[in-house]
């Protein structure tokens, strides 16, 4: 999980079960339960992601709906550099233009 407070949080999701699909089952019925939690932290945006194990992938994901070109992973500073299309840099870094730091344990 990510959080910028009062912003806008990240939440990585998965299933052991293949037949559940992790995000709609955070999302639900219509937003249903998402919904509850933003408004528990008054209206701050929260998007769900879903975790995968290969680093690359899963900054990619969290950088949706920006179209990542490739992303570059440097283990032994626990980075990441990911490359976007131009038109595509607001979406990846948001309003405020900052990234999101992950971590891995």
């Amino acid at each position: 999980m990510a959080r910028e407070a009062g912003a806008r949080s990240k939440i990585a999701v998965t299933s052991t079960d293949e037949k559940v699909d992790p995000v709609g089952a955070c999302v639900g019925h219509r937003g249903s339960r998402v919904q509850a939690v933003v408004s528990e932290l008054y209206d701050e945006k929260i998007d769900i992601v879903r975790w995968n194990e290969d680093a690359k992938r899963f900054v990619a994901e969290s950088l949706s709906p920006a179209k990542v070109i490739t992303v570059n992973i440097n283990e032994e500073a626990k980075s990441a550099l990911a490359i976007v299309p131009d038109n595509q840099l607001s979406l990846a870094i948001g309003k405020r233009g900052r990234m999101f730091a992950w971590r891995q344990d």
